[in-house]
């Protein structure tokens, strides 16, 4: 059980740290709703992501596609990336290294 509080991202949109080390962190992104957006971003952190539930379309460095529950797919480093939540759900994330912002 994390101990880690939920934290607003965006509107229908929480995340919780659910583990961490210096080198790894899984992260539960919950989407509240049909809309919710986790907007276009990037990072230094290679990051994995499952689909525990619900059904999301990704853009990964300008390419859109659709993915829904037992889905995973690895975003490298620096990618610009982003979703929107088309059927509410859970996105689980790794990050590596850890993201300290997160924190």
């Amino acid at each position: 059980m994390s101990t880690f509080p939920v934290i607003d991202t965006d509107p229908g949109v929480t995340r919780q740290v659910l583990s961490e080390s210096k080198e790894m962190m899984v992260v539960a992104f919950r989407f509240a709703e049909a809309g919710a957006e986790g907007k276009l971003h990037n990072h230094p952190h290679v990051q994995s992501t499952y689909v525990e539930s619900g059904r999301f379309r990704f853009t990964v460095d300008d390419k859109e596609f659709e993915v829904g529950p037992g889905d995973s797919f690895v975003i490298p480093s620096e990618a610009v990336h982003g979703c929107i939540c088309l059927e509410p759900g859970q996105l689980i994330d790794g990050f590596t290294p850890r993201r300290d912002d997160f924190l």
